[in-house]
């Protein structure tokens, strides 16, 4: 038996029933086509996290916050709770040599925050509005592009000056985008709940790649458009890309002495040494030493808390994971989605096989009689139904680029689809594989027949 002329004789009676053919390979198609798109966009889904992850800090960083419910076997102690303090950084440089950039801040979260940012008649809220030292800059991978970042001198004396993001430069100067000049703010004086602060400095702009990709695009449309500003699109609210970026383009930064004395109800009756703070945030020297600096970390401030668990540790790992799960649980879901449409094209195939050896059935009793044999014919009929999933693969890669593209179209700009060469190669076999157990049986079945009682078919 010649394998190449079997396969021949599969496509020419592929040929012979094209549209019977195209209707039977149309559910594997659907099956690979959605396989692949949602391999892509969990791909993608996967890429946007994980960059903001890294934009965000990465897995090195370590955030204590303060905590004011107490374990329920101290809830006698609520009385000493004093949160994390300035103390505590202190201490943990002496005793904790595991991590390092030990980093106090004092913040005022979301848009309910009440922080209003104010120049001449417009208006701002920061996403986060921080008081802290110049080590939060390499903590959250934060870069001054403009001016400078506020320094030990500005620290000491308290004084009114801040580092703005461009989401705030864009709410309270305009946004270069739409006036079509950069605009940068160094040395201008607003107002942050009607005090007066100077900006010394400017992040740049945090976005993901599809973000920027887009952003450089519809500029290059503005550009060809030419005309009057046609003001923001939905997409311009969102610009950026994932939140974290979203969240580091509005945010602002100020010294913490001045945040302490002017922004914390009650600080100045007591003393900003001892206020308590939000957080402290410090890396871990080496991300496999995670756990040990964590342990290292909670012995000394349960030293200086006097065994008060009134503070709580937040690491990046625990997002890590969470990534890990919604990946698994998107994976998971499109690939039943996309199995169940490859079943019911498998189905399709045997279906359609059965019929096919309904009207050979003399035919295979002639090529038995005149020498085939009961493999040759299993061969045959196996191998016919491989070529016609095989045909609907590769018709639903192709199918794939367009679905890919189409999905892409409604799925948030920060992620992307990706497609995969491991994506297309898994969907492919996955087709190959339905073609072979849908085979399987109207092979054995055709293989079965007595030549002399399918030579008396009719």
């Amino acid at each position: 038996m010649n394998l190449v002329n079997v396969i021949l004789t599969g496509f020419r009676e592929i040929a012979s029933h094209k549209f019977r053919s195209l209707l039977t390979i149309l559910g594997i198609i659907l099956g690979v086509s959605s396989l692949v798109a949602m391999s892509a966009l969990v791909k993608g889904m996967e890429l946007g996290l994980k960059e903001a992850l890294t934009a965000m800090g990465g897995l090195e960083k370590i955030r204590v916050e303060s905590q004011m419910d107490l374990p329920i076997h101290q809830r006698h102690l609520q009385d000493r709770v004093t949160g994390v303090t300035l103390p505590d950084v202190e201490a943990l440089r002496q005793s904790a040599p595991l991590v390092h950039t030990i980093t106090p801040s004092y913040e005022l979260w979301g848009r309910g925050s009440r922080t209003v940012l104010a120049y001449k008649d417009k208006t701002a809220r920061p996403f986060s509005f921080v008081g802290t030292w110049p080590g939060a800059l390499a903590l959250n991978e934060h870069i001054v592009k403009h001016g400078r970042m506020f320094n030990e001198l500005d620290e000491e004396e308290a004084r009114s000056v801040c580092v703005i993001g461009t989401g705030i430069r864009d709410q309270l100067f305009g946004d270069p985008d739409e006036i079509g000049t950069e605009v940068i703010p160094i040395g201008e004086i607003i107002t942050i709940n009607r005090q007066p602060f100077t900006i010394v400095g400017m992040f740049e702009h945090y976005e993901s790649e599809p973000a920027r990709i887009q952003r450089l695009a519809r500029a290059a449309a503005r550009k060809n458009m030419g005309g009057p500003n046609r003001g923001s699109s939905p997409w311009d609210r969102a610009k950026g890309g994932h939140f974290a970026f979203r969240l580091k383009n509005n945010t602002v930064y100020i010294p913490l002495k001045t945040m302490l004395l002017n922004f914390q109800s009650g600080t100045k009756a007591v003393s900003s040494f001892s206020a308590r703070l939000s957080s402290l945030q410090m890396k871990v020297k080496d991300i496999d030493l995670l756990e040990p600096a964590l342990q290292q970390v909670r012995n000394v401030l349960m030293t200086t808390h006097h065994g008060l668990e009134d503070f709580a540790f937040r690491t990046d790992e625990d997002w890590a994971a969470e990534i890990s799960r919604t990946i698994h649980d998107a994976r998971m879901s499109g690939g039943i989605i996309a199995a169940i449409s490859l079943i019911v094209g498998g189905i399709g195939i045997a279906n359609i096989m059965l019929a096919s050896i309904s009207e050979r059935v003399r035919e295979i009793g002639i090529r038995k009689s005149i020498g085939a044999t009961t493999q040759d014919i299993f061969v045959q009929i196996l191998v016919e139904s491989t070529v016609l999933a095989m045909l609907g693969g590769a018709l639903g890669l192709a199918v794939s680029a367009g679905l890919t593209h189409l999905v892409g179209q409604f799925s948030p700009n920060e992620n992307t689809p990706v497609i995969t060469l491991a994506a297309l190669l898994a969907a492919f076999g996955a087709s190959v594989a339905v073609g072979v157990l849908a085979g399987l049986w109207p092979a054995l079945k055709a293989s079965r027949l007595h030549p002399i009682q399918a030579l008396k078919y009719d």
